[in-house]
């Protein structure tokens, strides 16, 4: 079975939804016709000029990087400049290019996944976690007879599911009054007469986006003139989604061992590897934080580990991070290096997404160091 570019982007946007990428981030489709078809992607960090000559001298339909090529509006890609010389090279030659940026690192698994698994860590969860999605609660009494077809109908209309369960729903019984009025036409009772009905309260969750379906459902269902219900929003809590992860070593190591636990599980690069801490200090519980974390230094130390590894730790906050007694030993390591091994990541669930779907691709994952230095005296 043949695959498309559209086709590849479906399960890139399933495992790295665009909606969890940052506001001002730039993520998705840059260059290609959602119609093309797609043998052979290859997956990289950054869509450098080297990358980019690499996919098209490999023949590679499409590339999947981690960076995106125009992070920032422009009003030229005329090829007189670096990145619009790469943008008509990727179009006149039919090769794709879709971004996976911070949509990739909020995901789960995503970057900071992949460089946690790189340490041994354990346990992972994540360091800032995105909420959940936004829920409600539907509250309904129904007379006892009809409970069950209601639990149905606002089943059918999205609520009710938690997790791998559907038609998750909670029901008490107790005594409903109520009196009609003058114009009223109800379903039990007479006008002007007191009724007491044994009734069921049905409690129901479900995601905010299918209040007004679950509402309309609930109507339909019930047999009474006016349903006494509730919507109930809930607080928001945090989710499996978000950036970087904290996670624990198998075994408690000397902040000396560790680092060579991180030089050893990254690719090479002139930057290497710096610690700031203790030697002999031992770490057991870990943060990471694939790509540039130095704004998340509060976080890190707040959730009490012993260590961060991250990149492009700067003078000043690294220093601040230092006089805090509490605080975590730091080890700093190339950007590019940090979130490379999401590559392997990447291939590997994009390659199973197409499974499922019945179509492949060959995938390659390019080795060109694109770290930014290259030589350290």
């Amino acid at each position: 079975m043949t695959t498309s570019l559209a086709d590849v982007k479906a399960v890139l946007d399933r495992l790295y939804n665009p909606a969890w990428a940052e506001s001002w981030d730039a993520v998705g489709l840059v260059t290609g016709d959602p119609g093309q078809q797609v043998g052979k992607v290859l997956f990289a960090v950054d869509p450098m000029r080297a990358v980019v000559d690499e996919a098209i001298d490999g023949g590679f339909d499409l590339i999947v990087s981690h960076h995106p090529l125009l992070l920032r509006g422009v009003n030229s890609v005329a090829a007189t400049t670096p990145k619009g010389r790469v943008v008509h090279d990727l179009i006149r030659s039919g090769t794709a290019l879709i971004v996976c940026h911070t949509n990739a690192d909020n995901a789960n698994p995503g970057v900071s996944d992949a460089l946690a698994a790189a340490l041994g860590l354990r346990d992972t969860r994540p360091l800032k976690a995105m909420p959940t999605d936004p829920m409600d609660k539907i509250v309904v009494y129904v007379p006892v007879d009809e409970t069950q077809a209601m639990i149905d109908a606002l089943a059918a209309a999205g609520a009710g599911r938690i997790g791998d369960y559907d038609r998750a729903a909670w029901s008490a019984t107790g005594e409903g009054t109520f009196r009609p009025l003058a114009g009223a036409n109800p379903t039990i009772g007479e006008v002007g007469a007191i009724e007491v009905v044994t009734e069921s309260r049905v409690e129901m969750v479900l995601p905010r986006h299918r209040r007004r379906a679950v509402v309309e459902a609930m109507r339909a269902a019930h047999s009474y003139e006016e349903p006494a219900f509730d919507v109930l929003e809930l607080a928001s809590l945090p989710g499996q989604l978000g950036g970087g992860r904290i996670g624990t070593l198998p075994e408690p190591l000397s902040l000396r061992d560790f680092a060579s636990v991180v030089d050893r599980g990254l690719p090479r690069t002139e930057h290497g590897v710096r610690v700031s801490g203790d030697p002999e200090r031992t770490i057991e519980t870990v943060a990471v934080c694939g790509g540039a974390g130095d704004s998340e230094l509060d976080r890190v130390r707040a959730a009490g580990v012993d260590a961060y590894v991250t990149a492009d730790l700067r003078h000043h906050p690294a220093t601040e991070a230092r006089a805090y007694a509490d605080g975590p030993a730091l080890v700093d390591v190339a950007h590019w290096a940090s979130e490379w091994p999401w590559l392997t990541d990447a291939e590997r669930l994009l390659t199973a997404g197409l499974a499922e779907r019945g179509s492949t691709v060959d995938t390659h994952i390019s080795t060109l160091r694109t770290d930014a230095w290259d030589l350290r005296l």
